[in-house]
């Protein structure tokens, strides 16, 4: 072999061996990042942090917020509960969606996000289901890493037990230092300064108002991690602020993020998952409490509103009778548009959702079908306003609902409820709006004697 042979040989070899240094990081630019919901909640939670996450150039089909079936925790982890979910479910279910998530993309690693009970699920992966192997980044908002309570025998069989076997396992020192995380995966606790519900050395958020809950506001801080504090943020602004979305963004890459705005897009699709109650959605005898489970035949109508009055404008802009997977899109949206989402099912209320305008594409617009509480059922008009992504706090927040400044059912100080609601005693059908922080959202009334019950849900 000439000399110029050997020389191109070698070059086309280095070519390759770099080729094949620098493609897993090049796949890795953006690693796939998979977003774990809190007890009783649903994957809708991080719309906004999803689209904050494609305003910086994240590819949608990188991003993924899982919906765990049952939710809620079981009121003793050792104890099977039907509905509940034990820890070791929840760490099998998010398991089997890294895996195929990883599938999908091919990456090498994900990124794990988690708020409240999610945090759970991600450590017990993390340290004891093989996720030190697939996980680069866990970020933990609002993590109750050391208990909601941490009263030696009061309810240690429950996971939110500091003291309990499964805390008390996963906090047990790592190494030498007194770690309290798995390497090598990059830790980030976010917490709030002292308004997160479920860090309180005081027990008024778990019905034990004057009783010591030997937990403190830095409850969430774990030893090995980066633990940073947002100040006055509740307990799941830790996960879906601005603020949070800075600090995840920044742990991940590096860098700051571009924007804190969601960007909007000219083409809107929406879709989700239309759930109901209990046990088994379809039986109205199977319990009221929260599942992320398909609803099938429910009937969905959407409605483009005025944004002033709540009234509809002209028929329904999409209907759709739901299959057995609980989708109830696609839905091409108009940018600048509020809607009304109109869900009927057997054995629930017609449920009339109004929602401020989307100004991106999402596939997570869960919507969740209700029943008439009892105490709701003499009132002509049942109007829920609803801030899935976070509480309410009368000291911090701008709000007025129905002309009210007092938000009913919302406490003078402190952020521990997340809905408000007002029962009309008056006839009639009239518009009724919210506003909360800037954020205005206007719905119309429904009479409750006709099985209607009327939502008025933020997106902020």
């Amino acid at each position: 072999m000439t000399s110029r042979r050997i020389a191109m040989a070698t070059i086309a070899s280095i070519l390759l061996l770099t080729a094949c240094a620098t493609a897993p990081e090049l796949v890795e630019e953006h690693p796939p990042i998979v977003f774990v919901h809190g007890n009783g909640d649903t994957a809708a939670l991080w719309q906004t942090t999803v689209w904050r996450f494609e305003s910086q150039g994240w590819p949608r089909e990188r991003l993924h917020a899982i919906d765990l079936p049952y939710p809620l925790a079981r009121d003793d982890d050792s104890v099977a509960q039907p509905g509940r979910t034990s820890t070791a479910e929840h760490m099998s279910y998010l398991k089997s969606e890294v895996e195929q998530v990883l599938r999908t993309t091919g990456a090498r690693r994900v990124v794990l996000v988690g708020n409240s009970r999610g945090g759970y699920a991600i450590r017990n992966y993390i340290q004891n289901g093989g996720g030190d192997k697939r996980v680069s980044h866990a970020i933990l908002g609002g993590v109750p890493n050391h208990g909601v309570w941490a009263i030696k025998g009061f309810r240690e069989g429950n996971e939110f037990s500091g003291t309990g076997p499964f805390l008390t396992a996963l906090n047990a020192p790592k190494n030498a230092a007194g770690d309290e995380v798995t390497g090598p995966v990059k830790w980030l606790t976010i917490r709030s300064d002292n308004n997160d519900k479920f860090a309180q050395p005081d027990g008024v958020w778990i019905g034990a108002r004057g009783t010591p809950t030997r937990v403190s506001f830095d409850g969430p801080a774990l030893k090995g991690a980066t633990n940073t504090v947002i100040p006055r943020v509740d307990h799941r602004e830790t996960s879906f602020s601005p603020a949070a979305f800075e600090a995840t963004y920044r742990f991940i890459t590096g860098k700051a993020p571009q924007t804190l705005t969601i960007q909007p897009e000219a083409v809107v699709q929406l879709n989700g998952k239309v759930s109901g109650l209990g046990l088994q959605p379809a039986d109205p005898n199977s319990g009221n409490y929260a599942n992320n489970l398909p609803l099938p035949g429910a009937q969905l109508s959407v409605y483009a509103t005025d944004s002033t009055s709540g009234a509809r404008i002209g028929n329904a802009v999409h209907s759709k009778t739901v299959g057995v997977d609980g989708m109830w899109g696609p839905f091409a949206a108009q940018p600048g548009v509020q809607y009304e989402f109109v869900i009927s099912a057997p054995g629930y209320t017609t449920t009339h959702i109004y929602r401020s305008p989307f100004p991106r594409s999402s596939n997570i617009v869960n919507l969740r079908a209700d029943r008439l509480a009892e105490a709701d059922k003499s009132a002509k008009s049942s109007i829920t306003l609803t801030r899935p992504r976070g509480y309410f706090d009368a000291v911090r927040d701008k709000m007025r609902f129905d002309g009210k400044t007092i938000l009913p059912g919302v406490p003078p100080t402190g952020a521990g409820v997340s809905t408000s609601k007002i029962n009309v005693s008056q006839d009639g059908i009239r518009p009724l709006s919210a506003e909360f922080n800037g954020e205005k959202i206007t719905g119309r009334t429904w009479p409750v004697a006709d099985n209607h019950l009327v939502v008025l849900e933020l997106t902020y």
